[in-house]
């Protein structure tokens, strides 16, 4: 079995999540079927993509939300449906012990997600630190402090909406 937890941008262009998605797609076929576990906090963008293409390879999904508030506060209504179908077809659904979202949810969520892994999957840019913690950039550096294999995912012409 392998365990691929995901981290990535969220605010993809429209042009971009199709690139993304046919670039996840080649990554987790390469770990089909029932030895295919997917880690994800299922954000709008990329980890919503990479929980598609783990489930559409047959795989495994693991849910890990951020704090018990997150969907009623922090999942956007045009992202709901997406969140709802992908959370009720998860193998688990791991809920942080936090009442509230924020910085210290989202970065135990990562820690939660980097434990399980035995390699990270980061839809990112590579552009280093916002500095707000938590972010894909945060994440990159853990795991390969941590000794995670990281494949990096950031296909010719994907763009992060504002660049």
């Amino acid at each position: 079995m392998t365990v691929l937890a995901v981290t990535g941008h969220m605010d993809l262009t429209g042009t971009s999540v199709g690139l993304v998605r046919e670039a996840l797609r080649e990554v987790v076929a390469r770990y089909r079927g029932s030895e295919l576990v997917g880690v994800s906090c299922l954000a709008a963008g990329s980890d919503t993509l990479f929980a598609e293409e783990v489930l559409t390879a047959g795989g495994e999904l693991v849910v890990v939300v951020p704090s018990r508030d997150y969907r009623a506060e922090k999942v956007k209504p045009d992202h709901a449906p997406a969140f709802d179908r992908l959370a009720q077809a998860a193998a688990e659904v791991v809920v942080a012990p936090f009442a509230t979202a924020g910085r210290e949810a989202y970065e135990a969520a990562n820690r939660v997600l980097l434990d399980r892994a035995d390699r990270l999957v980061a839809v990112w840019n590579g552009q280093p630190p916002g500095g707000k913690g938590g972010g894909t950039a945060d994440v990159v550096l853990q795991a390969r402090a941590a000794g995670i294999p990281v494949d990096v995912v950031w296909p010719p012409g994907a763009e992060r909406a504002g660049d």
